[in-house]
């Protein structure tokens, strides 16, 4: 949906307004810092023989929340659209697959930072689709993150980078095939936001209980029963706040104000995951790090104005 040109924080705005866009800001915002927190939340309850588990736990508490508030809906859907949406749910389910085994092998701070870089390789993969050439502003802040993320991952000096890293390198790429998918899908564009989010997600859950099935790892029940009270609250902290709360913040918000804006808030994920990373687990980027985190942050930031510069 293309953004409206015009600012709803210009000075002509009345007061009231102004106080009332903030209204819809804050739960955004609020949005952005959960899923800033997540990467420490799920490096905190998770181990590389829990994975799976953890996500079949994370997201079988959403699912049945998200059946019952849109049964009207589900059982509306054709069967092109249920079969389009659970496409995008199989590709969903390889992003948080490579998304949880990275942040397990790498920082909180860099796996917040690293996924960021979907807001640059997105307009870039989609340039390449529409064969259209990105503008030289677009591709310089992609030159600004990319560099970025290398100081980043460099913290202590130029290493090869971690396993984590390029898992979470992976999962911006399946984000960016992700959202190339759901624009290009035709079935699905009809149908409304709250099947299609369920539909994904109980795809993604039945993966991961065949992964699961399949033995390799703890299963659900046994990593549910060595839970203790610090797990327990990460994984709600996961399902109720990062997936529930988010999810109808953004329907609820997204007819109240810009595109746009929606996408500029919640772009601040990275920063927040940053200083989760930093205050709370003690990452230590060092000085080139911090310099990778600036350039990342930066260079996002300038792509992100490029991208919606394009679409008004």
């Amino acid at each position: 949906m293309a953004a409206s040109s015009a600012s709803p924080y210009a000075g002509s705005v009345p007061l009231g307004a102004r106080r009332r866009a903030w209204l819809t800001d804050l739960p955004l915002l609020l949005v952005a810092v959960f899923w800033g927190g997540s990467y420490l939340a799920a490096k905190g309850i998770t181990t590389g023989h829990t994975v799976v588990a953890v996500l079949v736990l994370r997201f079988a508490l959403v699912v049945p929340v998200l059946v019952a508030a849109g049964w009207k809906g589900l059982r509306a859907l054709t069967g092109a659209q249920w079969r389009g949406a659970a496409l995008l749910g199989g590709i969903l389910a390889g992003i948080f697959l490579l998304e949880t085994y990275g942040v397990v092998h790498t920082s909180a701070t860099n796996a917040g930072l690293i996924i960021s870089l979907t807001m640059i390789f997105t307009p870039l993969a989609e340039a390449a689709v529409t064969r259209t050439r990105p503008s030289r502003g677009f591709l310089g802040a992609a030159g600004l993150s990319v560099a970025g993320v290398v100081l980043l991952t460099q913290g202590a000096g130029f290493t090869t980078p971690s396993p984590g890293d390029l898992l979470i390198l992976l999962a911006a790429v399946a984000r960016t095939v992700h959202v190339l998918a759901m624009a290009r899908i035709k079935a699905v564009r009809s149908a409304d936001s709250l099947s299609l989010t369920t539909v994904q997600l109980g795809t993604a859950v039945l993966v991961f209980a065949a992964l699961a099935a399949a033995g390799g790892g703890t299963t659900p029940w046994a990593a549910a029963l060595d839970f203790g009270p610090r797990e327990w609250a990460g994984l709600l902290f996961l399902s109720v706040f990062c997936t529930l709360f988010a999810f109808f913040v953004q329907m609820w918000a997204v007819r109240r104000t810009s595109a746009s804006r929606v996408s500029l808030l919640l772009g601040t994920e990275p920063l927040w995951a940053a200083l989760a990373g930093i205050a709370l687990a003690g990452d230590r980027p060092g000085v080139l790090g911090l310099a990778g985190a600036v350039l990342v942050l930066a260079g996002t930031a300038w792509g992100r104005r490029g991208a919606d510069a394009a679409d008004r």
